[in-house]
């Protein structure tokens, strides 16, 4: 089985997330407004409207990355309901301006901390304690595949970008946990992944879904083999047949579309 030998440090993550932006500044500046109005690979956002959350979201986690600074609470929810209003109420090209300039006011952030500051940081969020880096692979995954959602909807032979791929595929395992729908019968499925190469044991039954380590190909009913790039786009729900590698077509896809539906 292959595993990473050390988790990402702090400036490989910041590095995905700065490219990610500049995959997403690339693709959305020349867009027209008919584009910006175009549905996005979310059926129901449009291209805008992905990036009206990825500003959302970067002025959300800008507060909770100085809650995490000034030693205070992570910020509840209901400060957002207000931000969610006033974006909602932009026009499709302000939802474009405004949403690259937000999430480049909160990479700028990300990437002002000192070193001692990166080592001091923590917040108790979503339930668990978070460090620096957690903070930051968090933006890895919302970025990368957000950005993947624009530029598929341009681009249907669009891969998520190596780096971030790299990153997600060993995150994969909580996430499958909180997204997996239950089947009313048992699956158990040895995942293989290559670039980079993993291997997973997923289970899913009544109650939900498990992602873990393969220790023993036995455990298994079946083997699905696919690129890295791919399982990590199955599990956040991106992963439909029209976006498939053709080497990877597998008729057990039909049965984890419908565990992992996307969110």
């Amino acid at each position: 089985m292959s595993e990473p030998s050390t988790k990402p440090n702090a400036d490989v993550l910041l590095a995905a997330v700065r490219n990610s932006r500049a995959r997403l500044v690339e693709t959305v500046t020349p867009l027209t407004p008919e584009q910006l109005r175009q549905q996005s690979y979310d059926t129901e956002w449009s291209i805008a409207q992905v990036l009206s959350h990825i500003g959302t979201g970067s002025v959300f986690f800008k507060l909770i990355l100085q809650a995490g600074l000034d030693g205070e609470a992570a910020p509840g929810m209901d400060l957002m309901r207000p931000v969610w209003d006033e974006w909602n109420a932009k026009s499709p090209e302000q939802q474009a301006h405004d949403g690259l300039a937000a999430d480049g006011e909160y990479l700028a952030a990300l990437e002002s901390l000192n070193a001692q500051q990166r080592a001091d940081w923590q917040l108790e969020l979503f339930g668990e304690i978070r460090d620096f880096p957690n903070l930051v692979t968090m933006r890895v995954g919302e970025h990368a595949v957000h950005t993947w959602d624009v530029v598929a909807a341009l681009d249907p032979s669009a891969r998520l970008a190596p780096d971030a791929v790299d990153i997600l595929i060993d995150t994969l395992g909580p996430l499958a946990g909180w997204v997996g729908k239950p089947l009313d019968q048992q699956l158990v499925v040895g995942v293989e992944t290559d670039n980079p190469s993993r291997n997973f044991v997923l289970t899913v039954d009544a109650d939900g879904a498990t992602l873990e380590p393969l220790d023993a190909r036995s455990d298994a009913d079946r083997l699905l083999a696919l690129p890295a790039e791919a399982f990590v786009r199955l599990v956040y729900g991106r992963l439909d047949p029209e976006h498939t590698p053709a080497a990877a077509d597998d008729p057990i896809l039909e049965v984890l579309r419908r565990v992992f539906v996307g969110f």
